[in-house]
């Protein structure tokens, strides 16, 4: 496991950094100890939304937060390409949430496990650990 890459879901990336405890035993070793652990880009953009909306409390505002946690967490971020977004079209409708569409369309096309809580992501063709 250490070997491999992963795609950390906005909701997992949250809970790394603020309530660890939420996180099932295999999902925290994998953040912990793998090489790549790659926060998108995606996360960063549903994050903001969310607080700045009002449906997201974060300890300091995105625009520090995340940058913090990610530099204290040595993860790298991964851009949104447009092979990314156009894949998007392609995917069953498993799922409504256009956050967690295209980190499936990202975990498919970079080969990237994802570390996500959510079942209903179960459906998709992409490798998934929680």
């Amino acid at each position: 496991m250490l070997n491999q890459a992963f795609l950390i879901d906005s909701h997992t990336w949250l809970w790394w950094n603020g309530e660890p405890e939420r996180l099932t035993p295999k999902a925290y070793d994998a953040i912990a100890n793998s090489a790549q652990v790659v926060f998108s880009v995606v996360s960063a953009w549903e994050i903001s939304i969310k607080y700045a909306l009002g449906k997201l409390k974060l300890p300091l505002e995105p625009n520090q937060y995340i940058p913090d946690r990610l530099q204290i967490n040595q993860m790298s971020v991964l851009p949104v390409k447009l092979e990314h977004a156009l894949r998007v079209a392609q995917l069953p409708h498993h799922h409504r949430d256009p956050f967690d569409r295209l980190l499936v369309a990202i975990s498919q096309i970079e080969g990237l496990i994802l570390i996500t809580a959510d079942k209903q992501l179960e459906a998709y063709d992409i490798e998934i650990l929680w």
